[in-house]
């Protein structure tokens, strides 16, 4: 797996370092000292070109790293948490990097990634400013079998929906499920047959909806904060 970008590598560089088998840098200065001092083993020098194949004329901003591959949880393991985040059917790697971070920053137990067989783990992790190495994260392509799992354990499910109870109105069970659908199709007929409540954002203005990564966000931060 290979990131590139500044912040997401330093990151990966203080956080995940064990993870790390390569760091190439194409621009000198690029790491603090200290830093570049404790990897130097790792270090590859490389010219821009190579640089910009590897990042496929991405904004590597001078440094690359090659990672191992992403650890992914199981169904098993976050089952015994108490909030956690389901994705229906989102496939654009950098909305998905955005709801990661925010899932993360906002306290999230983990985030499973339905309605989809493979994912660009690489371009999340990216995208997410390395928040994808920290939080529990699985794909599991059937979201049936996902919720009905889930719903056995007395997880209730929320379902993000423009027509759903307002949600300062809402009040959230301790075990929590999120589920947002992608932004072209929303909810799936499959996510709404086990959804038990659908919550949506109030608007003060007259607009059709938020970005999906925005309105994660906002639901995210409200439904957190559960006695």
């Amino acid at each position: 797996m290979i990131i590139y970008g500044k912040q997401v590598c330093l990151h990966a560089l203080q956080e995940h370092e064990a993870r790390i088998k390569t760091i190439y840098i194409a621009k000198k200065g690029v790491l603090p000292q200290k830093l570049f001092d404790a990897n130097r083993d790792k270090v590859k020098f490389l010219e821009e070109k190579w640089a910009q194949s590897m990042s496929k004329g991405g904004n590597h901003q001078g440094v690359l790293l090659e990672m191992e591959p992403l650890e992914q949880s199981d169904l098993a393991t976050l089952k015994k948490e108490r909030f956690i985040l389901v994705l229906d059917s989102l496939t654009d790697t950098g909305n998905i990097g955005a709801i990661i971070r925010s899932a993360y920053a906002l306290g999230v137990d983990g985030v499973i990634a339905t309605g989809v067989k493979t994912l660009n783990t690489a371009s999340m992790v990216r995208t997410s400013s390395g928040a994808l190495l920290d939080i529990p994260f699985v794909i599991i392509p059937n979201i049936l079998d996902v919720l009905n799992e889930l719903k056995q354990v007395d997880f209730k499910v929320y379902g993000a929906s423009m027509d759903g109870e307002e949600l300062d109105k809402c009040v959230f069970s301790e075990k929590r499920v999120l589920v947002l659908g992608s932004e072209g199709a929303g909810l799936s007929k499959k996510a709404k047959s086990k959804v038990d409540e659908t919550v949506s954002i109030e608007m003060v203005h007259e607009f059709d909806s938020l970005n999906v990564s925005a309105a994660a966000a906002i639901l995210i931060h409200r439904m957190r904060n559960v006695i």
